[in-house]
C-alpha cells in the first residue's frame, strides 16, 4: 500500500536531501493528482514528480523518483580498478556499455584501467561487470557517459525495482522505434482508451474531457511482446487555434504487462508534463521552452481517429514476480542479450534502488555518441 511505503521512507527522506513534498494538483483544473519532492541540493535536478490515481499514489511516486535520483548521486556500489581484458583473462563477463558513451567521449578500451562495478545479467543469472560512471547520476561532474535517469528505478524491494527498470528501458525503447516511418503509420494506431473497459482509466479521461481538454492514446507496442501506449494531452481548441505553444501540448508513456495499467501510466504521466509546464519549477526546463510554436507533427496526431482496441484477454491477478518473469520471457523471446540490474543503494535501507542496462534496446535523445543502435536503423531502412 502506498501509505505504508510512505511510512517506511518517510524517516530517511532528510538524510536524502528531500527537504519538502508538495501537492501540484491544483495548479491545473483536471484534478488528476500530481505531487512533487524537493531536493535543493540534489545532483541531478531538484523537483522530483509524481502521479497516480489517489494522492497516496501520487506522492510516493514523487518521493521515490526522488531517492532513486539521490542515490544515483552517490551509490552505496563497491568497485574494482582494473580493464576488461584482466577482467575476461580472469574469467568475468564483461559490458563496456560504449553504447552511452557521451558526445565527444572515447569508448572504453580493452586495456584501459577504470572503475568497474559488479552486477547480474538476469536473462543468464550471471554475474557481469559494468563501467561504474555508467551507472552515476551526478551533474556537477564531468562524465564519459550519458548521464541519464533511463532505466533508474526504486522500489519497496529489490524484485520491485528491477521491474519498473525494465518497464521504462521497453518504453523508451517502443517510443524511440513508434517515432520512426510517417506519421499515416504511426497515428494509425490510435485507440479509445475507453474500450479498455477498465473504471479508473474512464474517470481519467472523463476528468480530462471535463477540464476541457482532448487526448489521443497511441498503441507503441514493438515487437517486444509487453502493452506501450503513448497520450498526447492538447486544449479542446487544438484543431481550430493557429498559435498553440509547444507546452500546450504534453505527453506521457506507460509500458505494463497489464494493458490497462500501461495506458493508465501514459495518461498520469501526460498530465504531470502539464504541471510541469504550468508549475514553472523543473531547473532543466528553458525559459524559451514557454515560447516555441507547436510542430505541426504534434498537431497532426489529433486527426488521428480513434479505434476500438483489440479484444483484452480478462486480467488475472499476478504477483511482482510473475509480471518480471514475463517481462523477462518478452525479452528473451526477441533475443535480446542482457538485461544487467546494478543495485545502487545499502541492502539495509527499507528500499532499493536500482539501474537497469539492456544495451540492445534503443535509448530517448540524449547526449551520446550513438544517437541510435541496430534496431532503430533496422526499422528505418524497412520503412
Amino acid at each position: 500500500m502506498p501509505s505504508e511505503t510512505l511510512m517506511r521512507v518517510s524517516p530517511f527522506l532528510l538524510d536524502f536531501g528531500v527537504t519538502r513534498v508538495a501537492r501540484h494538483t491544483g495548479l491545473d483544473r483536471i484534478g488528476i493528482p500530481v505531487w512533487c519532492a524537493y531536493s535543493p541540493n540534489a545532483r541531478s535536478i531538484v523537483v522530483a514528480q509524481g502521479k497516480g490515481l489517489t494522492d497516496d499514489d501520487a506522492k510516493v511516486s514523487a518521493v521515490m523518483e526522488a531517492l532513486e535520483r539521490a542515490v544515483a548521486g552517490n551509490p552505496s556500489v563497491n568497485t574494482v580498478r582494473t580493464s576488461a581484458r584482466r577482467l575476461q583473462e580472469s574469467g568475468y563477463m564483461v559490458e563496456k556499455l560504449n553504447c552511452l558513451i557521451g558526445r565527444h567521449k572515447n569508448d572504453i578500451g580493452d586495456d584501459e584501467g577504470i572503475e568497474w562495478a559488479l552486477g547480474r545479467e538476469l536473462l543468464s543469472g550471471t554475474e557481469i561487470y559494468i563501467p561504474f560512471e555508467a551507472a552515476i547520476l551526478d551533474r556537477t561532474r564531468d562524465c564519459r557517459f550519458w548521464m541519464s535517469s533511463d532505466g533508474l528505478a526504486c522500489g519497496n524491494t529489490l524484485e520491485e525495482a528491477i521491474l519498473h527498470g525494465i518497464l521504462e528501458r521497453i518504453e523508451r525503447d517502443a517510443h524511440v522505434l513508434w517515432q520512426i516511418g510517417n506519421d499515416k503509420d504511426r497515428y494509425s494506431r490510435c485507440i479509445d482508451p475507453r474500450g479498455l473497459q477498465d473504471p479508473a482509466l474512464d474517470q481519467l479521461i472523463e476528468k480530462i474531457e471535463t477540464a476541457g481538454l482532448v487526448l489521443r492514446l497511441f498503441d507503441m507496442m514493438s515487437d517486444i511482446a509487453i502493452p506501450c501506449f503513448t497520450a498526447i494531452l492538447a486544449p479542446g481548441e487544438i484543431h481550430g487555434a493557429a498559435d498553440v505553444r509547444f507546452v500546450e501540448v504534453t505527453a506521457g508513456n506507460g509500458a505494463h504487462p497489464s494493458p490497462v495499467r500501461a495506458a493508465i501510466r501514459a495518461v498520469t504521466e501526460a498530465v504531470q508534463s502539464r504541471l510541469t509546464y504550468i508549475s514553472g519549477a523543473r531547473d532543466d526546463i528553458l525559459p524559451e521552452t514557454y515560447h516555441a510554436p507547436l510542430p505541426l507533427q504534434t498537431r497532426t496526431a489529433f486527426q488521428a481517429v480513434p479505434a476500438m482496441p483489440a479484444a483484452i484477454a480478462p486480467a488475472f491477478p499476478q504477483s511482482l514476480s510473475q509480471h518480471l518473469h514475463h517481462t523477462l520471457g518478452a525479452l528473451r523471446e526477441k533475443q535480446i542479450d542482457k538485461v544487467i540490474v546494478l543495485a545502487l543503494s545499502d541492502p539495509a535501507l527499507p528500499f532499493s534502488v536500482t539501474k537497469i542496462f539492456i544495451p540492445a534496446l534503443e535509448n530517448p535523445p540524449g547526449g551520446r555518441a550513438r544517437r541510435f543502435g541496430n534496431r532503430a536503423v533496422s526499422k528505418a531502412i524497412m520503412s
